[in-house]
């Protein structure tokens, strides 16, 4: 029977982090992982098989959109799928590989199978039992479903299935107008589908800045991507090789139906728990499927904690990965700890969309005096000369202390200019000490800097 200071079960972002972390800090660290390659959905079919498909995508709309412009004639490169998705499992390995690597350098067993936890203190991969004087619970989430419609990953798909269709659909359809549904649409839709997304909601990326929202949907509208908003589906059949999806409009009952080659249900995901035998244990849950945890990430049950998709808050890699350091800090002794209010989100559209902490709905919910600076990539040199300059920079701050309360970026290198706030945020610096910091010109993050003068006496490029 092996023996370990700690055992975390799932090796996905949340997982892999707090494996090496544990390791780091001289813990003897076990990680059981069911699938061939570790990275969890993230590495394997998620956060990076994505980008690679949305990087592409992109370099084909611009080779079809602004190259001739820029002076670079000639005929727009066609579309090889086969070879475009050799280069998406190229990124995958390249980075699943590297996580092998990691684990062998910081010499973390790799426990190969799905874990269950018969009590506390030992886990049982296969018809082994392995002892560990802490559990990290890290088994992450699955896709939703949706009451009549069936996925079957060839036609009605999940993002994994969307990752590997055959071949590029004439017809997509879209279920669910979050960040997964835009993402791969966007891909499709630049790759030559015509793609419909079909949303609940009466707005698109729920949660996020109404402003956002609205020049986010106009902009992917402008690509191509065609809405239907306040629509309930209903169900989706299948026949030769085709799907039809039946849904309703929420302002009439009106019941419609439309046709695709693929059916993309990107209506979000649920936590994955399934064969832990969490309930033999009395872990408490919450209604909605989560582990209940402390602030210590342990549950109810001592000795065993949970972090990332399988606990309450965003499904974000990062979220996770921040939270696998953290319970790697506790069980060590040492303080973990994570800021849950300066945690930023993204969308990789393009144009990227980014935000941290309050939107102004939430300011004014809570009835927070507030002021807003805005600055609109218009106004950017960088932004216009690479056809990026549709968008805007919105920096929200305290009326009173011009404390800086949030964030939210549409436009190019979002997700990477809103790290400047987050690393302010955590410092608790004002929008003044952002304007007051000197930007290189001309880079996109100048737009953040006039947005943080905006909250003053006005940005100078506007």
């Amino acid at each position: 029977m092996a023996q370990y200071d700690v055992i975390i079960i799932g090796a996905g972002p949340g997982g892999y982090v707090s494996a090496i972390r544990c390791a780091q800090l001289g813990l003897k660290t076990a990680c059981v992982e069911g699938r061939a390659t570790l990275g969890g959905t993230c590495l394997n079919v998620g956060c990076i098989p994505s980008k690679a498909l949305l990087h592409a995508s992109h370099m084909l709309h611009e080779a079809e959109h602004n190259f001739a412009t820029m002076g670079l004639k000639g005929k727009a490169p066609s579309v090889d799928w086969k070879q475009m998705l050799a280069y998406k499992d190229d990124t995958i390995g390249q980075n699943t590989g590297g996580i092998e690597f990691l684990f062998k350098k910081n010499k973390i067993d790799w426990i190969k199978g799905y874990a269950s936890i018969p009590e506390a203190g030992k886990v049982k991969v296969g018809d082994e039992i392995h002892e560990a004087k802490n559990i990290v619970i890290a088994s992450g989430s699955v896709p939703s479903s949706l009451p009549g419609v069936e996925v079957d990953e060839k036609v009605v798909v999940t993002s994994t299935g969307a990752l590997e269709l055959p071949k590029v659909p004439k017809k997509m359809v879209v279920i669910g107008a979050g960040v997964i549904g835009l993402e791969l649409g966007s891909v499709y839709s630049r790759l030559g589908a015509e793609v419909t997304v079909i949303e609940f909601l009466d707005v698109i990326t729920p949660g996020m800045d109404p402003e956002v929202q609205r020049t986010l949907q106009r902009i992917l509208k402008k690509q191509g991507m065609e809405f239907i908003m306040g629509a309930a589906v209903q169900k989706t059949e299948v026949a030769k090789s085709k799907a039809k999806v039946t849904y309703k409009l929420r302002k009439d009952d009106s019941e419609h139906e439309i046709e695709a080659d693929a059916v993309l249900v990107a209506t979000g995901r649920k936590p994955y728990t399934e064969g832990l035998g969490l309930d033999a244990l009395g872990i408490q849950m919450s209604p909605r499927g989560q582990i209940e945890v402390g602030k210590d990430w342990q549950t109810n049950v001592k000795g065993i904690y949970a972090i990332g998709d399988c606990i309450a808050g965003p499904m974000l890699a990062h979220k996770a990965e921040d939270e696998g350091m953290a319970v790697a800090e506790q069980i060590a002794g040492k303080h973990g700890h994570v800021n849950y209010g300066v945690i930023p989100g993204v969308i990789y559209t393009t144009p990227e969309v980014a935000s941290v902490g309050e939107t102004e709905e939430t300011l004014k919910k809570a009835g927070r005096a507030y002021k807003a600076g805005k600055f609109s990539f218009m106004g950017n040199a960088r932004a216009k000369a690479v056809f990026q300059a549709e968008g805007f920079v919105k920096i929200l701050v305290d009326k009173e202390t011009d404390r800086i309360l949030g964030a939210h970026i549409i436009g190019p290198g979002a997700g990477d200019l809103i790290h400047e706030i987050c690393v302010a945020m955590e410092f608790g610096a004002s929008a003044e000490d952002v304007a007051l910091t000197c930007h290189a010109h001309p880079t996109y993050s100048e737009a953040v800097r006039e947005a943080a003068l905006a909250c003053g006496d006005g940005p100078i490029h506007s």
